[in-house]
């Protein structure tokens, strides 16, 4: 909201260089209020709360020792990012700019949907008790209802990435200088983000579980690989792939997105197979998973279909018109196939807008 206000109070009277400045203090401003907000709150909870260092905690020590590996582990699709931005800067001119506005949306899904079922999965998933076994049951069962909340949800985001990229980039972006044809180059980037759209955003929910087993080693050896592993297919794919093919190197920049996706789904992989180690095997069922692609698919197709339909329609005109086919056709499809995600999605939905006044 800081930076929304920020744009529409200052942005008229000031050059592009100085809005950028403000713009910076704004989301400083809006983290610090972002903190505020929530301190009464707290403190209603907590009215002998008296913030204080023991370093001697054991409690206190555990957390300095776990925050390294954390902050690293969960900030690996930063660093990817800001690795594929680096190439990005060697390509023709215009590349950096779109993968700029591609990250930002492709990092939505996984800002919503998974990093907030994993947030809010972590403190139960390390509340099991009981025997190893027990404790693991524990564990796979909640694991199991995550994957499927995050899944039901990004499924459609990779395909609307993959088939629907452009009426998402113009309905954001499409106005002044950036052009339909902007948009399509900016659709090529996030076609590349749907390739590891869900494998990133299942990750977070694995590495939650090995939090929960107070083991935050494993999670940084596979982030760690993810990077070493992004880097090296992002040269490759932006770089001597685009030349190999014959076509223009400024499409080398979807090859970075396409290259971060595959490498996450290798960390995937690698974080899948360790926990099954741990706790024994864990994963959506089949026949779900099959379900929510088709689903998706489906959806996808209709709405690529209606988008010719409506092509003379003003950018957010055509994205209403063809982001609500989508939408519409994926929970009814879901909702026929009786996914419990899609009547639990619909009913909280339903709630809200009653207790709306």
């Amino acid at each position: 909201t800081a930076m929304i206000l920020a744009l529409i109070v200052l942005g008229p009277r000031n050059t592009e260089d100085r809005l950028a400045i403000d713009l910076g203090w704004a989301f400083v401003l809006g983290a610090a209020l972002q903190f505020l907000v929530q301190l009464p709150s707290v403190l209603k909870l907590l009215p002998d709360f008296r913030p204080r260092l023991d370093a001697a905690s054991p409690h206190v020590r555990a957390v300095f020792r776990n925050f390294g590996p954390i902050f690293i582990s969960r900030g690996v699709v930063q660093i990817s990012a800001y690795i594929d931005q680096m190439f990005a800067s060697l390509l023709p001119t215009g590349a950096f700019a779109a993968l700029r506005y591609g990250q930002v949306i492709a990092i939505l899904p996984v800002s919503l949907f998974s990093m907030s079922v994993s947030a809010a999965e972590l403190p139960t998933l390390s509340s099991g008790i009981g025997s190893a076994e027990e404790i693991a049951a524990f564990l796979r069962r909640r694991l199991t209802a995550g994957l499927r909340r995050i899944a039901f949800l990004v499924v459609p985001s990779a395909v609307a990435f993959l088939l629907l990229g452009d009426v998402v980039t113009a309905l954001l972006y499409q106005s002044g200088r950036f052009h339909y044809a902007d948009a399509v180059y900016v659709w090529s980037i996030l076609a590349g983000s749907a390739v590891g759209l869900v494998a990133t955003s299942l990750g977070r929910l694995y590495s939650s579980a090995f939090y929960a087993l107070l083991d935050t080693r494993t999670p940084l050896r596979f982030a760690v690989l993810r990077v070493v592993l992004a880097t090296t297919l992002g040269y490759l794919f932006a770089f001597p792939l685009p030349h190999a093919l014959g076509i223009d190197s400024k499409w080398g920049v979807a090859g970075l997105t396409a290259s971060a996706g595959l490498a996450g789904w290798v960390e995937f992989v690698l974080l899948r197979r360790a926990l099954a180690a741990r706790i024994g095997p864990t994963s959506l069922p089949p026949a779900f998973t099959v379900q929510l692609w088709t689903a998706a698919f489906i959806a996808g197709l209709l709405g690529y279909a209606a988008k010719f339909a409506v092509s003379p329609a003003h950018p957010q005109i055509r994205a209403a018109l063809v982001l609500g086919i989508y939408g519409l056709v994926y929970f009814a499809g879901t909702s026929l196939l009786r996914i419990p995600e899609s009547t639990g999605t619909l009913n909280t939905a339903r709630r809200f807008l009653r207790l709306r006044p």
